[in-house]
């Protein structure tokens, strides 16, 4: 079980882990071992409430599926263990964050002296760019 919030976990029957041959660099143990991590994750099908599945598939981007499938990668370890402690990391960091609800936002007006002041800089410029102006007598 992976411990997200106080309130909020994801059971282990809910992540599928596949095992894949990493790319680049590491000699023999890179053709003959399968390190690196495909950790999936259905949103939709998941215990997780509501509001954090809506976050968490804006969060997710295109690491989401058409189907709603989370997938998180990990290949940055020589080791399976570390592989797959990385990527459920990574999970955790990803839900943490769609779990945190964002600040509402306030209206706010501007003040009467900046209205002032930015009515004052438009003529300013106005006033420059007449004086610029050729006065067209031919």
């Amino acid at each position: 079980m992976l411990q997200i919030t106080d309130s909020i976990a994801i059971q282990d029957w809910e992540l599928d882990e596949r095992f894949v041959r990493a790319s680049g660099p590491g000699g023999q143990n890179v053709n003959k071992v399968s390190t690196a991590v495909e950790l999936r994750f259905n949103v939709w099908t998941s215990t997780l409430p509501a509001e954090v599945k809506a976050r968490l598939a804006a969060l997710a981007g295109s690491r989401l599926t058409g189907d709603g499938v989370l997938l998180v990668d990990s290949r940055e370890h020589r080791t399976q263990a570390q592989n797959r402690e990385a990527a459920r990391a990574r999970l955790v960091a990803l839900v943490q964050q769609a779990a945190r609800r964002p600040k509402s936002r306030r209206p706010t007006k501007p003040k009467p002296a900046a209205k002032r002041k930015r009515l004052e800089q438009k003529k300013q410029r106005s006033e420059v760019k007449s004086l610029r102006r050729s006065k067209g007598e031919d």
